[in-house]
């Protein structure tokens, strides 16, 4: 990162740190496995941009783009990576990733995970449930008890081989049972059209817990609506001159102080539009008009 201490979206706290609000999500590097220099120079430009903190998982083009975060990322950028547990590469399989929730393999994915980042300590492993949003039955022996994963997570921070404890694709009695295990990130679907979890936002902003939704504009599986293409979000990009995907997310940054966002992309233009993002100014009324659109 450069020596400008300036942070797209301004600063927020996750794992005991000070990050920008506006982060990176890396899934989409693995579209560059036949350029990877491109995908390493796309990094480089992020924290360039300001942004330190980047989310990925072994899972991710199973350690290729763990390889990318690897090979950009320098001790100096001071960056904050976030990678998660709880899925794994799913090679020759109908879907591309599988449930891996027995503890034994939460443990194999956290070690897998420093292999291909080349690190002694991840600092933040988000545990993925499949409470919300896993879209497929879980297999018999991959329901596993939120406890007993928690316990495993625990010991390898122990150990220094985790900083801190996210969740993922939780419910609320799971957010509310792991918060004595000291969680700092909680990654669930959320939008301006999609709110389902909003007492789980309210219950993370009561315990100082980061909110960091993943498909934050929507759309990324069937029946879920796209934020872009809501006609209040059309008019106030119109009205304010930006994309409609700038107003999605300058609205979750508004929306809740503890928000942080990691909108993924392989384009270096989509990446600087989303930094860009943080500089969006929603007055009240703009504000009113889309906390007023309907949630699906």
């Amino acid at each position: 990162m450069t020596t400008d201490v300036r942070r797209p979206g301004g600063p927020g706290f996750l794992g005991g740190r000070v990050v920008s609000r506006i982060g990176y999500g890396a899934m989409q590097l693995a579209r560059l496995r036949d350029d990877r220099a491109a995908a390493v120079t796309l990094l480089r430009r992020a924290l360039d941009l300001g942004v330190d903190h980047l989310d990925t998982a072994q899972v991710y083009g199973n350690g290729y783009v763990n390889g990318l975060l690897r090979a950009a990322i320098d001790p100096a950028d001071h960056a904050v990576v976030s990678t998660k547990v709880g899925i794994a590469a799913n090679p020759g399989g109908k879907q591309p990733m599988r449930p891996a929730q027995r503890p034994a393999e939460l443990r194999v994915g956290v070690e897998d995970n420093l292999r291909s980042l080349g690190a002694e300590q991840i600092a933040v492993v988000n545990l993925r449930r499949m409470d919300v949003g896993a879209g497929f039955p879980l297999p018999r022996d991959q329901v596993v008890d939120l406890e007993d994963q928690l316990a495993v997570l625990m010991a390898l921070r122990d150990a220094g081989k985790i900083g801190a404890i996210g969740l993922s694709g939780v419910d609320f009695d799971g957010l509310r049972r792991a918060i004595p295990a000291g969680i700092t990130c909680v990654q669930n679907s959320y939008s301006v059209l999609t709110r389902d979890h909003e007492d789980m936002l309210k219950l993370s902003e009561a315990e100082g817990i980061a909110w960091v939704p993943y498909y934050p504009l929507g759309g990324a599986t069937p029946g879920v609506p796209k934020v872009t293409d809501d006609p209040v979000v059309r008019d106030t990009a119109r009205a304010l001159n930006v994309s409609t995907a700038q107003v999605g997310l300058a609205w979750l940054l508004r929306h809740s102080p503890n928000t942080l966002l990691i909108p993924g992309t392989s384009d270096a233009g989509h990446l600087a539009a989303n930094v860009a993002a943080g500089d969006i100014l929603l007055d009240d009324a703009t504000l009113a008009a889309l906390d007023a659109v309907a949630p699906a």
